[in-house]
């Protein structure tokens, strides 16, 4: 009976042993998993011939068209190149603005685009102080307070800092007839952020964190303390306590950005380097896992003006994950998740339906810009 209790001792013995191994050696395994490697993308002047058709098709086409905006009375029934004679066409007031964008960054990187004198004359043509005086005229009407706030606004201070970093005899001119419009939106930040007592949290236009992000980047350019501090001082009441963002979550179906990572993006811009890498562990502790992935924002239909919001979905992510890479070591790794996004949308831009070609392009080249960023 001894021996027959040491002997099922010995395999059970055998069989945990065993056991132990494989554990260890799945361990090991899972610890030097490869990871597909994905090359960085090429932003060159014959992808920039390609990007610029798609804001230069976009701007002058008048219709489809969303307004956007409550109508007070009959009288507001107008052609939308009426109401808004710089930003009328791109199916929408921030489509068109990011459309602008779009251009005048191109033609300030590069200046030999084939198409480069017809940008000119474009921009020279419609950014007039005539036109923005029209622009704010509408935005001035009391009903009209909360119109495109804050998506379409933070394009506005973006496409105002694009024209006042470009060393130009025109950009400086096109900065200055903007100067004006770029002050009221900033106005509106202004009165808007201290009523907001709870951040936006979703995938498209309202998000808080990506209309707080562009916001800032323009305080620090322009040099807007009182902007500035009001931006760090909400984002830390809106995002400094968040741990343990369940990412898993996202995205919805709709999404064009990514609520956890635009509030990254905005918190690696206010918070000082080692509070912000205390913060990130919490928030996210799964991103600074060198083997760390997250599946790209699937498109089931490119016709579809919403379910191609994915697309953008994907460049925005990218754009996050370059800054991260490049301002943190630590995040290094991350820029090949970029890259692996970027790749994933970025052959369907050119001859693409106008569902996602009026505004993806912006998108692409924000991202194409943070991936060259030093």
């Amino acid at each position: 009976m001894k021996k027959f209790n040491l002997l099922i001792f010995s395999i059970l013995l055998f069989i945990s042993c065993k056991n132990e191994t494989n554990k260890t050696t799945k361990l090991t395994v899972t610890e030097t998993i490869a990871v597909k490697k994905f090359a960085a993308p090429e932003f060159t002047l014959a992808e920039a011939n390609k990007l610029i058709e798609l804001p230069l098709h976009c701007v002058s086409t008048t219709y489809p068209y969303k307004p956007g905006h409550t109508l007070e009375n009959k009288s507001d029934l107008k052609e939308p190149k009426t109401v808004h004679p710089i930003f009328y066409g791109c199916f929408d007031w921030h489509s068109a603005v990011h459309g602008y964008w779009s251009m005048v960054t191109l033609l300030k990187q590069f200046p030999a685009m084939d198409r480069a004198t017809e940008v000119r004359n474009l921009i020279k043509e419609r950014i007039t102080t005539e036109n923005i005086a029209t622009e704010i005229a509408f935005f001035d009407r009391p009903i009209n307070k909360s119109f495109e706030r804050t998506y379409g606004w933070a394009w506005l201070l973006k496409l105002a800092e694009e024209l006042h970093n470009w060393d130009d005899p025109l950009a400086q001119q096109l900065a200055q007839n903007m100067k004006p419009l770029a002050e009221v939106i900033v106005l509106r930040y202004k009165e808007f952020l201290p009523k907001l007592n709870y951040p936006i949290r979703v995938g498209e236009h309202t998000n808080t964190a990506f209309g707080l992000t562009f916001a800032y980047d323009y305080a620090v350019t322009i040099g807007d303390s009182e902007l500035k501090q009001l931006i760090e001082k909400r984002a830390r009441e809106f995002y400094l306590n968040d741990t343990n963002y369940p990412i898993n979550w996202e995205p919805s179906g709709y999404d064009f950005l990514s609520p956890c990572l635009e509030e990254i993006d905005i918190m690696r811009r206010i918070l000082p380097k080692e509070e912000f890498l205390s913060w990130a562990e919490k928030f996210m502790p799964q991103l600074a896992n060198k083997n760390y992935h997250l599946q790209v924002g699937e498109v089931s239909d490119r016709t579809d003006g919403k379910l191609v919001h994915l697309d953008g979905l994907n460049f925005s992510r990218a754009w996050v994950f370059y800054g991260l890479a490049k301002q943190f070591p630590k995040y290094q790794h991350l820029e090949n998740l970029a890259n692996e996004h970027l790749r994933y949308s970025y052959p369907n831009l050119v001859g693409d339906s106008y569902e996602g070609g009026h505004w993806l392009g912006s998108f692409a080249i924000y991202a194409l810009n943070t991936s060259h960023d030093n």
